[in-house]
């Protein structure tokens, strides 16, 4: 069992950038899980962002985010990040961290088994 806390939301420019971080404490370390990035929007449904396999060796990425963003993990630290650059006024949400035990990168949700609470992200035009 994994605990996730994200930190690092904020609010920001068009054209600005953010760092997201993902701490994760629990019985297993990090590297038991692939980890993803999610966002809802006010009124949308939960959206893929990104995903890292668990050795970092494999990533995948939405395509509206895809050359904008990276993710990366420390499983050291135990600590996945998501730089955002380059930010827009629809990256605004509420940004979750999500860890499976499934190997691979996965977009789907329903495949994740823990979720942080969350952190916001607000972009202003």
């Amino acid at each position: 069992q994994v605990q996730l806390v994200e930190s690092g939301g904020g609010l920001v420019q068009a054209g600005g950038s953010l760092r997201l971080s993902c701490a994760a404490s629990g019985r297993t370390g990090l590297s038991y899980y692939s980890m993803g990035w999610f966002r809802q929007a006010p009124g949308k449904e939960r959206e893929f962002v990104a995903a890292i396999s668990r050795n970092g060796g494999s990533t995948s990425y939405a395509d509206s985010v895809k050359g904008r963003f990276t993710i990366s993990r420390d499983n050291v630290k135990n600590t996945v990040y998501l730089q955002m650059n380059n930010l827009k006024p629809e990256d605004t949400a509420v940004y979750y961290c999500a860890a499976s035990n499934l190997r691979f990168t996965i977009a789907n949700s329903g495949l994740y088994d823990y979720w942080g609470q969350g952190t916001q992200v607000t972009v202003s035009s």
